[in-house]
């Protein structure tokens, strides 16, 4: 069995989601650190042939928090807006642009389970197998951090295979991870283009600009560019 296990970001770039395609269960790690000014809930959109930061409006948000901690704003209207006027004449937005406002419509507030509805909805639109679980709900154990925590999820999962970002390279290592008999990929991303307007492509935009502009099945060709090391 394959494992994934990430932190929840709205909207990420598409390496993330060809990391919940990849693996047979994905774990939201919705108990880390809110990281202020990160990528949490933030990405960026095509505006105007350039690539725009959006940001999904968060109450009371502390690095003193955990994500499960932090509030979502009930008003994402502003944001709901943006994304119409920037994308209402792209190929696939009568498609995708109800799925983007019923996920801003989520009516739970609590940041971890907003991000991971609007996770799993656009998984089931790309109709992926990958069965998801929250961090907290698993019964592990709280005091290890870092490689050590992730071991012991893959441990109680009774994962074969951990697949992780191509970041993580630093951070863990293989010998470890097969020591406790489990084998440790990264997942790199390939270059990755497709007709965005007319103008000259804009990379390392959010998933909603993948979507837009390519169909589901094609956009589930460019979710396996990629390799694993």
């Amino acid at each position: 069995m394959k494992l994934g296990i990430m932190q929840p970001y709205f909207l990420p770039y598409i390496g993330y989601f060809q990391l919940m395609k990849a693996v047979d269960k994905y774990v939201i790690a919705d108990n880390l650190n809110y990281i202020k000014q990160g990528w949490i809930n933030r990405n960026s959109l095509l505006m105007n042939g350039t690539g725009f930061m959006f940001q999904l409006a968060v109450v009371g948000a502390s690095q003193n928090k955990l994500i499960n901690e932090v509030i979502v704003a009930d008003d994402q209207s502003k944001l709901l807006r943006t994304i119409e006027i920037n994308y209402r004449k792209a190929p696939f937005f009568a498609d995708v642009f109800p799925i983007i406002e019923s996920i801003l419509q989520y009516e739970d507030k609590n940041l971890a389970r907003y991000l991971g509805n609007s996770l799993v909805r656009i998984a089931e639109y790309l109709r992926f197998d990958t069965e998801f679980s929250y961090m907290s709900d698993l019964e592990r154990d709280t005091s290890l951090k870092a490689q050590d925590m992730v071991i012991n999820v893959c441990t109680i999962m009774e994962a074969a295979d951990y697949i992780n970002a191509i970041g993580g390279m630093e951070l863990y290592d293989k010998k470890i991870f097969k020591k406790n008999s489990i084998d440790l990929f990264f997942l790199k991303t390939n270059p990755i283009e497709y007709k965005q307007f007319k103008n000259s492509f804009v990379p390392n935009l959010s998933m909603l600009d993948v979507l837009m502009f390519n169909s589901m099945e094609q956009t589930n060709e460019l979710l396996l560019q990629y390799e694993l090391v």
